[in-house]
């Protein structure tokens, strides 16, 4: 009998193959989706700081008058 004949490398290694592959795919684009999500947390950072300057400044506008 040859081993490659055998019922594990026809059905139960392909899958197992395919789940491996699948999972290693799978975490590449959750690591390239969390990199992306940090960059757009980065951005609304940036963008609220720019938003409490503005409004400070227009405190301080109202207070001198």
């Amino acid at each position: 009998m040859d081993w490659w004949k055998q019922p594990f490398f026809q059905v139960a290694l392909p899958i197992i193959i395919t789940f491996i592959v699948a999972t290693m795919y799978q975490s590449k684009r959750i690591d390239d989706m969390g990199k992306r999500i940090d960059d757009l947390r980065d951005s609304v950072n940036r963008r609220l700081d720019a938003i409490e300057r503005r409004l400070e400044s227009i405190g301080h506008l109202a207070v001198g008058t």
